[in-house]
């Protein structure tokens, strides 16, 4: 019985490179020289840090540009506001993965109004699909790819 995952992910190695060519474009540029402002990437946390608000805000729009870049849907950054501290400036970046719970019944409940012949079940971060025909679990793909989601979907582990 033909099946596919519908998950959430990025990839980490991508999005420590992208970190990384960041740190490089912003210790490069003239208006960052002695600002000390920098990326740090943790697990799936990025601190920025630098010497105001407004170097925050052109920071962000690097590594936005830098994840684009590599290949990561900048859709999955959960933006937290900066927060100042006598000389600087902190913001915190969350990269997140995985279906929410929430999202994973919305998903679930698109794919049964669409009445097709297929099963949609939540398994932990991610859901499957499964159906008796190719072309119905095709129909599903095209179906959430036009849905406007709060987070990237990626359609993997496509089974005959």
């Amino acid at each position: 019985m033909p099946s596919f995952d519908i998950v959430s992910e990025y990839d980490s190695h991508e999005a420590n490179n992208a970190v990384d060519q960041a740190n490089r474009e912003v210790t490069t540029r003239f208006d960052f020289k002695g600002s000390g402002a920098t990326y740090e990437l943790k697990d799936d946390t990025v601190t920025m840090s630098a010497g105001s608000e407004f170097q925050l805000q052109q920071m962000l729009d690097i590594l936005q540009m830098k994840l684009t870049k590599r290949g990561i849907d900048i859709s999955c950054m959960e933006i937290n506001e900066p927060k100042t501290t006598g000389r600087t400036a902190q913001q915190i970046i969350e990269l997140k993965q995985g279906i929410e719970s929430l999202l994973a019944k919305k998903i679930v409940k698109l794919v049964k109004d669409k009445k097709l012949k297929v099963q949609a079940a939540i398994q932990g971060e991610k859901v499957r699909v499964t159906g008796n025909k190719r072309d119905d679990l095709q129909q599903v793909i095209q179906m959430l790819k036009a849905e406007n989601f709060e987070m990237p979907l990626q359609f993997n582990n496509f089974r005959d």
